[in-house]
């Protein structure tokens, strides 16, 4: 195949995330959100909001991770964070979709968007961190928007979230997590 063809290839094969829906809905509640919806309004958080990360960031880096990072979901499907499920099963189901999906691009662009997954997995850079904390900060914004959403179907509860949820937000985007966790004790509040 020539490179135009691996290329194409590998465009096609990711419409596919499209069709994998998340736990989360949108902002109006009117249906669930899909993969690929999600990683483009990430990215768009990303571009929006990089001013607000602790250290000044590579933001391209940021988006470009955002765009590929779900792309194992094709193979491996959306693991709500809420939801019950095996993480090493999961972990090795992602590495053999990373492998699969990234390897229909030419051997340069595999190599650099799997270490552009690599290093957004291993969350130790800064841009990895932001990218990681702007990844959980949606959802809320979407369930808080919506009424609740995955929250309600979940029955998740304050203590609930912040301890699963606000650690990752923080690591990555401190002053973000400052801003949204009083919005969600006062949704949580307001459930009591």
């Amino acid at each position: 195949m020539s490179r135009l063809d691996q290329q194409m290839a590998f465009l096609t094969e990711v419409d596919r995330l499209k069709s994998v829906l998340r736990a989360t809905t949108l902002c109006d509640g009117s249906r669930m959100e899909n993969s690929a919806e999600h990683s483009w309004h990430i990215a768009l958080y990303a571009l929006v909001l990089a001013e607000h990360a602790e250290t000044p960031l590579d933001t391209a880096k940021v988006i470009k991770m955002l765009l590929l990072h779900d792309l194992v979901e094709i193979d491996a499907g959306d693991a709500p964070v809420f939801g019950t499920h095996d993480t090493e099963a999961l972990a090795v189901q992602e590495q053999a979709a990373a492998i699969r999906i990234f390897g229909l691009l030419p051997d340069d662009q595999a190599q650099a968007f799997r270490a552009l997954w690599d290093e957004f997995e291993a969350n130790e850079s800064p841009e990895a961190q932001f990218a990681k904390s702007i990844d959980r900060m949606q959802p809320p914004m979407q369930n808080l928007a919506s009424g609740g959403g995955s929250w309600i179907d979940y029955d998740v509860t304050q203590n609930m979230f912040e301890t699963r949820i606000g650690p990752k937000i923080n690591t990555g985007a401190p002053k973000i997590w400052a801003w949204l966790q009083p919005k969600v004790a006062a949704f949580f509040a307001g459930r009591g």
